[in-house]
């Protein structure tokens, strides 16, 4: 991983936006919603509390997370696209989940 996460941040392969309907319709890229579920692939050691001490974070590498629709930075790096976003705009870790497609 050539991107590593300072703080609380965590750094997120975002799934493939959904290419066509539950129906079978196929819609264009501006109709496509962004997605809100990636995994996991590089977490930062933790956020400083007032006291010294560092905070755990509560997802780990390979973790397939939902986050909210319009939380944290989009970066480009070597022509891959990447999410960093902090701990706390983690909504929930998928347990169980598949391997997601295009994840490593």
């Amino acid at each position: 991983m050539e991107l590593k996460p300072l703080h609380d941040r965590i750094v997120i392969e975002a799934a493939a936006k959904e290419e066509k309907t539950a129906s079978g319709i196929l819609l264009p890229d501006n109709a496509q919603e962004k997605p809100q579920k990636g995994h996991v692939l590089a977490v930062g050691p933790g956020k400083r509390l007032d006291s010294g001490k560092i905070a755990t974070i509560d997802v780990k590498v390979g973790d397939t997370v939902l986050y909210g629709k319009y939380s944290g930075t989009e970066v480009t790096v070597k022509g891959k696209d990447y999410i960093i976003l902090r701990a706390e705009d983690i909504l929930a870790v998928l347990e169980g989940a598949k391997e997601m497609a295009g994840a490593r």
